[in-house]
């Protein structure tokens, strides 16, 4: 590997870690919102309704997978 090729590597290195820094609280602010609100609307309609809570999670999951797809900023 030349000199140049590892300088651009670690380059793109950093950027890739300065990124995911900058998602990093995003997502663990809304991981935090889909517990809250698994513990405070889910856990009690699965105990009333157990197929229409989960309907429910899924979508908010698929939300919070959504948001993660569209904000990964060309990473795959």
């Amino acid at each position: 590997m030349t000199n140049q090729a590892g300088k651009d590597l670690k380059d793109f290195g950093r950027r890739v870690e300065a990124k995911f820094n900058q998602a990093t609280p995003r997502v663990e602010e809304e991981v935090r919102k889909v517990i809250t609100y698994l513990n405070d609307e889910v856990v009690p309609e699965v105990r009333q309704n157990s197929s229409k809570a989960l309907k429910v999670a899924a979508e908010q999951l698929r939300k919070l997978a959504e948001y993660l797809d569209n904000n990964a900023g060309g990473r795959q």
